[in-house]
């Protein structure tokens, strides 16, 4: 049985069984990579995908459960139209101009995350910040510089308004 969704904006069907996790079929059947495998239990935030415009972890999302929905992954975020794509812009603008990552391999999650974050509030306050990035675990302790990223997204997002 196959399982049809959209993934960054066009058709797609997956032929791995319904309750694959989604990061699997993603990195191992269509090829995309960007979406991290970090713990497995849904605790690091590595695998930070987007499910009709909401955070789901991949590790543990079931493909089943994405069937007739759409996914955007880290690859497809920038790509995305209206304010989740100008928001995806945004952040890896400021992420590059800030030095953000450090070794980088949770940088995909922590972007889904703003993402989301930014595109609801459009001036966050630490208190947000906080409450939207809980779940992201950054390794390399870049917590300072993904707020800033963070606010710098926000501020430019909202001087285009």
């Amino acid at each position: 049985m196959t399982t049809a969704f959209t993934l960054n904006g066009r058709k797609v069907a997956a032929a791995s069984d319904a309750d694959t996790p989604l990061l699997w079929v993603l990195r191992d059947e269509l090829g995309l990579t960007g979406t991290k495998y970090g713990c497995g239990v849904a605790q690091c935030g590595a695998c930070t995908v987007h499910v009709d415009g909401s955070t789901r972890r991949a590790c543990v999302t079931p493909l089943g459960s994405v069937a007739g929905r759409a996914v955007t992954t880290i690859e497809g975020a920038a790509a995305a139209h209206g304010t989740p794509g100008r928001v995806a812009r945004a952040l890896q603008q400021a992420w590059t101009e800030l030095d953000v990552p450090q070794c980088g391999f949770c940088q995909s999650g922590q972007i889904m995350a703003a993402t989301v974050l930014v595109a609801a509030i459009a001036d966050p306050s630490d208190a947000d910040i906080n409450a939207a990035m809980a779940g992201n675990i950054c390794r390399c302790a870049t917590y300072l510089r993904i707020r800033q990223g963070i606010r710098l997204a926000a501020s430019r997002l909202r001087e285009q308004r």
